[in-house]
């Protein structure tokens, strides 16, 4: 592949990873590749199989990687804009990691990188300098291993969460920010009363669904609910309305989502619950991995997707669950009114970016180490934070070296492969899409 033209590569790439999809739906990926067009990070956002040819042949670099770093649950997609805010199962407002459709198991670093060079990315379109950018990947650098290194002292009751309790800052603006949402603004939003009823409101991307469609997804939800956390949710399996969702995101393109309306715990309209199910798919890092351990381990991609995030969440949302529908996971969770997304355009001098950095950092850390053998999960049955503390600590100034190395590398490369990337498009060069 190293021998290709870098549009070749590109070309390669994305035909791989969505070809069949295009196929199926021209039009969202013309769609979604208008949104990858629009910015370097747009770009870097939607292409993470690119970024994993990347990580398997030129940028390959196995320094820290062993047996047990190799075999981490890691995030998959792993960048500065996949962080926010979410109601846990305890009923608390969280600060965390989130969109775990890509993830999987594997080399701990690839999660870094990832993340470092979207830093690099977003740094570039701050206008700042390159020392300002090794200063910020340094800081994620460094709070990511002390907050390993707490863990794995301190053992699994060290794993904190970022909470109104102890944040600061912008991440305490954004949690505090999420708490005024409401589920009767949400509910407003998508629905409308319809004799003393509510029902979903029609609008761009939401679609009626036939009655045959509405049976196969009410057999589907009834399957689903035996995947649910034993406790239960509180909340009544009665369906009030289905719709089919079209267009949800830039890595869901060509994917058929549906929107469930539940009755809540009581008759009250303000109680209504939303819930989602839609398709999963193969995540990219998995065509780079060949193991069959984790392959075998998940029943389908909704199986993995959603016991992915529960092991990589302390405390995941109570309705998330999966199921198969005409033969195919789904994942399945609550449209929740309370997650909100860090806005990185309110975030712009390197004094509020460094404080940000080390708590995403920290983030990280706290991810990376509570899906392992204290976990409920068996598939990664050793201590990763353990794992990769005995690592790094070989040579900590290489390892950091290494990420901010990568970071700038990376970066330089993304913003180029953005615009042969529109090139590519704006020429009809991308198969299926002219």
């Amino acid at each position: 592949m190293s021998d290709q033209p870098r549009a070749d590569v590109i070309i390669d790439v994305l035909t791989r990873e969505f070809g069949e999809l295009m196929a199926i739906d021209p039009a969202a990926f013309r769609r979604k590749f208008r949104k990858m067009a629009a910015s370097p990070f747009a770009f870097y956002r939607g292409s993470a199989s690119l970024f994993y040819a990347d990580m398997t042949g030129a940028f390959r670099d196995d320094r820290f990687l062993d047996e047990r770093t190799s075999r981490v649950w890691i995030h998959g997609d792993l960048h500065a804009e996949n962080f926010g805010t979410y109601m846990n199962s305890s009923g608390q407002l969280v600060f965390n990691v989130n969109d775990f459709d890509e993830a999987y198991v594997g080399p701990f670093i690839w999660d870094l990188k990832r993340f470092a060079a979207s830093v690099a990315l977003i740094g570039y379109s701050k206008a700042l300098s390159d020392d300002v950018i090794t200063s910020l990947v340094t800081t994620f650098a460094g709070a990511y291993l002390t907050e390993l290194r707490a863990i794995a002292h301190g053992g699994d009751d060290a794993i904190g969460s970022i909470t109104l309790d102890n944040a600061d800052g912008v991440l305490r603006r954004v949690l505090q920010e999420a708490r005024l949402n409401t589920r009767v603004d949400l509910l407003a939003a998508q629905t409308t009363i319809d004799e003393y009823e509510r029902r979903f409101s029609l609008g761009d991307g939401v679609y009626d669904v036939d009655e045959a469609t509405a049976a196969t997804v009410t057999a589907a939800f009834q399957n689903y609910l035996h995947t649910l956390p034993s406790q239960g949710t509180g909340v009544s399996a009665n369906i009030k309305d289905i719709k089919l969702r079209k267009g949800v995101g830039i890595g869901s393109a060509g994917l058929p989502s549906y929107n469930l309306l539940l009755e809540g715990h009581t008759q009250a309209l303000e109680n209504d619950v939303i819930i989602y199910m839609k398709q999963a798919q193969i995540p990219a890092v998995a065509r780079w991995i060949d193991d069959e351990r984790v392959r075998g381990y998940f029943q389908h991609q909704g199986h993995r997707t959603a016991e992915s995030q529960r092991a990589l969440q302390a405390h995941a949302d109570p309705w998330l669950g999966y199921t198969e529908l005409n033969g195919v996971g789904q994942l399945v969770a609550e449209v929740s009114p309370y997650a909100a997304d860090l806005d990185w355009s309110d975030v712009n001098e390197p004094e509020e970016l460094t404080g940000v950095l080390a708590d995403l950092g920290r983030a990280v850390a706290r991810m990376h180490s509570v899906a392992d053998d204290e976990s409920s999960h068996d598939l990664v049955d050793f201590s990763t934070e353990e794992a990769i503390v005995a690592a790094v600590d070989k040579d900590e100034a290489g390892f950091v070296g290494l990420l901010v190395e990568f970071a700038h590398r990376y970066g330089d490369q993304a913003r180029e492969d953005h615009q042969d990337f529109v090139d590519l498009f704006r020429n009809g060069r991308l198969p299926g899409l002219a």
